[in-house]
């Protein structure tokens, strides 16, 4: 193993060096695979409308 000086004129330190931070640089995605209804084992159709029509009356 070859260890790097600060003195050595191949080293870059990381004030040097350009980082990209516009909006289409992602370090994670937003949401990941197995956070989702498929990564779950759901199914993609929903059953949000039966909920909504299953609600007790008091909560009209």
């Amino acid at each position: 193993m070859r260890l790097v000086s600060t003195e050595d004129p191949g080293f870059r330190r990381d004030d040097d060096r350009t980082v990209d931070l516009s909006d289409e640089f992602v370090v994670l995605p937003e949401q990941t695979s197995d956070d989702t209804d498929r990564g779950w084992g759901e199914r993609a159709t929903g059953n949000d409308d039966w909920l909504h029509a299953e609600r007790p009356p008091h909560w009209d």
